[in-house]
């Protein structure tokens, strides 16, 4: 929905904006496009992914500083940039086509590769360390309440079953056993999910950019979210809400903004987009 994001965003050319989730650099080149005097400062935590967003968006430069860091550090990233406040904050919550397709980071199981899905490689616990130690309950705890997989206990215990697990493509076969094929979805989605938040610690990474991004607004800046997941969408509707009872936003989204029919033909993992936005305003 890059258009409905431009427009809830409303970039002005002189303004200061925050793209919290750089990725490959597409929002971050459509935000710099319609900059002048503007900057943007372009956030990820992937090093890997940065690095590309900077090559793809050489064009606008200029206009664009590129940091790594996580949701915790934005306020010290936008201070080092030598801003105070910002018009505008863009947070993409998706995982990049480029971590989904490469095997070596381990995000999918298309292709087999290392059981890593770390956001940033260079630190932190790996999703092998999760499925080949962590204990059957506290496994199946997991799966559940960050994957949503009703299924989880009997995922769990296939996979304590057969550990050690090698590799992406071992995990994927593990749970396909476990709990065949019901729907459109591979059975291990949602157990690929639930590794992947718990090994980049998504949920309290979400927490911290919804308790600060906000206050890093000017009076009348915003703020535009797009989420992929219920669990991540029900965070960012009742921290919108809630500063909308405090009077401190306007919530520009009354419903969650979702792709076109169209969009969703050209690109299929658009489907589950939610894009929510606000207005700051204290």
């Amino acid at each position: 929905m890059p258009e409905e994001t431009l427009t809830l965003l409303a970039v002005r050319p002189e303004g200061a904006y925050l793209d919290c989730t750089a990725g490959l650099g597409g929002h971050a080149a459509l935000i710099a496009q319609r900059l002048t005097t503007g900057i943007l400062i372009a956030n990820d935590r992937d090093p890997a992914s940065l690095e590309m967003a900077r090559r793809n968006t050489a064009e606008w430069g200029g206009r664009i500083r590129f940091h790594a860091g996580t949701f915790g550090a934005l306020a010290e990233t936008v201070a080092q940039a030598g801003l105070r406040k910002l018009d505008g904050i863009l947070a993409d919550l998706g995982v990049s086509r480029y971590q989904l397709t490469e095997p070596l980071r381990g995000f999918s199981f298309t292709a087999d590769g290392p059981l890593d899905m770390r956001m940033d490689q260079t630190t932190g616990t790996t999703a092998a360390d999760l499925v080949n130690f962590t204990d059957e309950k506290a496994l199946a705890d997991l799966i559940y309440q960050l994957g949503e997989e009703r299924r989880a206990r009997r995922v769990a215990r296939a996979i304590v079953r057969v550990r050690p697990i090698r590799s992406t493509l071992h995990l994927a076969d593990v749970v396909l056993r476990a709990v065949p094929r019901t729907g459109h979805l591979h059975p291990a989605t949602k157990t690929f999910m639930a590794l992947r938040m718990a090994v980049n610690d998504e949920p309290a990474e979400l927490d911290r950019l919804l308790r600060i991004a906000p206050e890093l607004l000017r009076s009348g800046g915003r703020m535009a979210v797009i989420s992929f997941m219920s669990i991540d969408d029900r965070k960012v509707k009742e921290r919108f809400r809630a500063l909308g009872r405090e009077g401190r936003a306007t919530i520009l989204t009354k419903h969650p903004l979702q792709p076109s029919e169209e969009e969703i033909a050209r690109n299929p993992a658009s489907r589950s987009a939610k894009l929510r936005a606000l207005e700051w305003r204290d």
